[in-house]
């Protein structure tokens, strides 16, 4: 029962045969006509004019961050939202910008917290150029952003002229969620990354959404990041079909990771709150234990439970399109094992 992540799907039959019969072209010449279609049907999604297929969640942030600013600019983020952790420090490697980073409650900021980290124009100071937001945050335990606190950033950005980017990677989470249209959670940013490849279980690939003269800029910028692709449609088909047939199913993982997380909570080893699971991701602090969690992973795994630790005394367990009612209740009764 594998729980380190969303990522760890592996394509249905139906998505396999679905690829297979994809028709395909050149997209660098934007004559893949499946691509094409994925990008219309991501900018309809998120009520945006264009949207950019590309390899990677880690690209769609990249290229989104290199597109909205100069070397030398700053970018205000939470510090414990991905592009910080778990991008390999590519922002300043790639764009030569330095990230003002904010530790938010559960990965949440508040308008107050962008505002006072915005920079005063000085020659000594970066220029604070884009505000980042992560809808759902990862290690915040999948939590949604509530909108609108989204809102009020924006409204602190348009009076200090900054933009704004999402890291959607689990968007249609929040939106499956709290029953919000992805185009109203898209609506306040000024682009957006979705991935294909965690809860909606395509194999690869993420998407960026903006304005049509933004994504002409990110084309460009993903080519220069080695992005570009060719006969790509047979991929584009796999999130064509993710988008048509494995929406409406997060409800599922939802569902599996609360039934965990209630579990979970009672055991004395676990301090967890079950009213914090909101989404698909269970983060738990195992120190009362006294286990080291990577001791804790290698027991899980000898009773055929893959989990992650997930930062000092933390494992996180990650519900998916792989993960039924009677591989939740497999996986409780190796917690209590171990637990117990």
């Amino acid at each position: 029962m594998d729980l380190r992540s969303d990522t760890v799907t592996k394509p249905t039959a139906a998505m396999r045969k679905a690829m297979a019969e994809a028709e395909v072209g050149d997209d660098v010449f934007e004559e893949d006509p499946t691509v094409n279609l994925l990008q219309e049907r991501v900018s309809e999604l998120l009520g945006k004019e264009a949207s950019l297929f590309v390899p990677s969640g880690t690209m769609a942030n990249q290229i989104s961050i290199k597109t909205h600013t100069l070397p030398g600019d700053e970018v205000i983020i939470e510090a414990d939202s991905h592009p910080v952790v778990s991008e390999v420090a590519a922002a300043a490697a790639l764009s030569g910008v330095q990230f003002r980073t904010i530790h938010g409650r559960r990965g949440i900021l508040t308008a107050e917290q962008v505002a006072d980290a915005i920079r005063i124009p000085d020659i000594h100071r970066p220029v604070s150029r884009l505000v980042c937001l992560e809808n759902t945050h990862n290690f915040g335990g999948g939590t949604i952003y509530p909108l609108d606190e989204i809102w009020r950033i924006r409204e602190v950005a348009d009076r200090f002229g900054l933009a704004m980017h999402l890291d959607g990677a689990r968007l249609l989470n929040a939106c499956v969620a709290t029953g919000i249209p992805p185009s109203e959670y898209a609506r306040p940013f000024d682009s957006v990354s979705l991935c294909l490849s965690k809860g909606l279980g395509a194999p690869i690939g993420s998407m960026i959404a903006g304005s049509k003269e933004f994504i002409a800029r990110a084309r460009k910028n993903r080519k220069m990041f080695g992005g570009g692709m060719r006969q790509v449609g047979i991929l584009a088909a796999a999130g064509l079909y993710a988008l048509e047939h494995h929406v409406d199913r997060l409800a599922e993982d939802h569902f599996h990771a609360r039934l965990l997380a209630e579990a979970l909570a009672e055991l004395p080893g676990i301090r967890l709150d079950p009213r914090e699971v909101e989404t698909n991701i269970v983060i738990m602090d195992i120190s009362p234990s006294g286990m080291d969690p990577r001791e804790a992973q290698k027991r899980l795994r000898e009773l055929g439970v893959l989990v992650l630790p997930f930062g000092k005394g933390r494992l996180r367990a990650v519900t998916h399109l792989d993960v039924n009612r009677k591989g939740i209740e497999r996986a409780i009764r190796a917690f209590r094992r171990v637990f117990s």
